[in-house]
């Protein structure tokens, strides 16, 4: 279907029969009926029609394989759902369980969903015809007149008055079948993002988790190396009391015991203000969760590697990157919504009034009126307001497609730099496992080698500062690992696979109904 469009402003022209009566009107309706349906049957055709560009999914070109990672093999689509359990901690689990059911950037996103579904019932609506109906009664007083020399004295009577009026725009060149394509592409989109803000959630849950554990493997570390050169302090002051060792050896074995216990605040520190994070994400008060996480677990260990597929995999894994899509289809429908105002448009309107003086007489033939025809709106004249609509649109659309493309460009971003980071640190978690063991034998050989009188006290000092350093630097890899793993599985978009229901609303209103109006600051 072709048809030209008028950069002009919309001039209604009434084209309705109406008549006074129900028994002329019959008369002359029956003459123009087949008009009124001729009329209803080319409105009905044109009503297929859509104006606009009809929406395809844009493409981009994708490597075949990740660069720091192996290639997939053939077939092999492992879930990516749930992969926190791969971790094994029940009590993650049951924390990220809670988060999906308190957390209020999760509510937020689920209000977000019911807009957009009474937002779709909105544009659906107007597909439909629109019946509204009216009553009124009065009681007027008529002053005294003079006619013909006959002096009519005053009088006082009734009017009743009721109808329906109905109207229904053909949406010849489709305006409002775009507004219900793009109210449900931003459904689409609205549910994406929910899933976007669950991936989201789940991996801060996860990450602040791993750090917690991490602070409280430090914390014990700390405190069971201040023990050991309590213990070195001791003898050096033993040694000193018998003439062996010199008050030089017993300062620095005081002062690396006390250095050593002043990391134990700054790690306490770390891991409340872990513990206050999970709690806020779970939807609670900061201290919350202070109970549960006291009992010290180790940290987070990957079971398994995460099944990194292919690239071309971010553009159906990563919600956030099916929300951009959803979105690009969304804003091309409403080019089409934009450009069906420059074209004619036509509603059929219609209406029944009865008037009587008397309640009983209003359904009686001789009260009733009716009118029924189509109403034509032309754009005549706008000074380019309309066009310029149509190109704020495209301008929309453009944008949401740049979006979009960024989108894939980050997800591939997150992927590549969570593999490498992985990757790395999983060889640096090695080297400082084999350091930790080397200096751990250091410093049991110097420990020894000093009580006996056979290497000086320095050699003592270095080798357990060197094995604390070690063991601490190897606890921090091992948070790092976890942390890279999570950052993994978020980028290549695992996360919640369950049911989320957003049908409820956080605020339950009552007393909606009329009733005696307060207003309160």
């Amino acid at each position: 279907m072709k048809a030209t469009a008028l950069n002009m402003e919309p001039v209604r022209v009434p084209m309705a029969l109406s008549v006074g009566g129900i028994d002329t009107a019959v008369a002359r309706g029956r003459a123009k009926s087949w008009r009124l349906a001729m009329v209803l049957l080319f409105g009905v055709s044109l009503s297929a029609c859509a104006v606009g560009p009809d929406y395809m999914s844009p493409s981009i070109d994708l490597p075949s394989h990740w660069a720091n990672a192996k290639p997939a093999k053939a077939g092999k689509t492992a879930s990516l759902a749930r992969w926190w359990r791969r971790l094994n901690d029940p009590v993650l689990d049951e924390l990220i369980r809670r988060a999906v059911q308190g957390n209020l950037d999760v509510a937020s996103a689920k209000a977000r969903i019911r807009e957009a579904r009474a937002t779709r019932r909105q544009a659906i609506g107007a597909l439909f015809p629109a019946i509204t109906g009216s009553g009124s009664a009065s009681r007027a007083r008529t002053a005294a007149s003079v006619s013909n020399g006959v002096t009519v004295p005053p009088s006082i009577g009734n009017l009743f008055k009721s109808g329906f009026d109905a109207s229904w725009e053909l949406d010849l060149f489709g305006a409002n079948k775009r507004s219900v394509e793009a109210a449900t592409y931003g459904v689409d989109a609205a549910k994406d993002d929910l899933r976007a803000t669950l991936v989201t959630l789940i991996g801060d849950v996860a990450s602040n988790y791993a750090e917690a554990r991490g602070y409280q493997a430090q914390i014990s570390l700390a405190r069971r190396t201040a023990a050991s050169q309590r213990e070195t302090y001791s003898l050096t002051q033993k040694k000193y009391e018998v003439g062996s060792a010199s008050k030089v050896d017993v300062a620095k074995a005081g002062a690396q015991t006390a250095t050593t216990e002043a990391d134990i605040p700054t790690y306490q520190a770390g891991y409340a203000t872990d513990v206050h994070k999970l709690s806020i994400l779970l939807g609670l008060p900061p201290a919350s969760l202070s109970r549960l996480m006291a009992r010290t677990k180790p940290i987070p260990t990957p079971r398994l590697p995460l099944p990194a597929r292919i690239p071309a995999d971010v553009l159906t894994s990563r919600p956030d990157v099916r929300k951009a899509e959803r979105q690009l289809a969304q804003y091309t429908a409403k080019i089409g919504e934009a450009e069906a105002a420059l074209y004619p448009d036509i509603s059929l309107t219609g209406a029944v009034s009865t008037n009587a003086t008397k309640i009983g007489d209003l359904g009686k033939n001789s009260s009733i009126g009716w009118s029924l025809g189509p109403t034509l709106s032309v754009p005549i004249f706008n000074a380019g307001k309309l066009r310029a609509a149509v190109e704020v649109a495209q301008a929309r659309r453009d944008q949401y497609y740049v979006a979009w493309r960024s989108a894939v460009l980050t997800a591939l971003e997150d992927v590549e730099d969570a593999l490498v980071s992985l990757s790395h640190e999983r060889t640096k978690e090695k080297r400082l496992a084999e350091a930790a063991r080397q200096y751990r034998e250091a410093a049991k050989l110097s420990r020894t080698l000093y009580q006996t009188g056979t290497q000086s006290f320095l050699d003592v000092l270095d080798a357990e500062r060197s094995l604390y350093s070690a063991e601490d630097s190897l606890l921090k890899s091992r948070v790092a690992i976890a942390k890279d793993y999570i950052a993994l599985a978020k980028a290549l978009g695992g996360g919640w696979n369950g049911k989320i229901d957003s049908s409820k609303p956080e605020v339950v209103d009552v007393n909606t109904g009329p009733h005696l109006y307060r207003w309160r600051r």
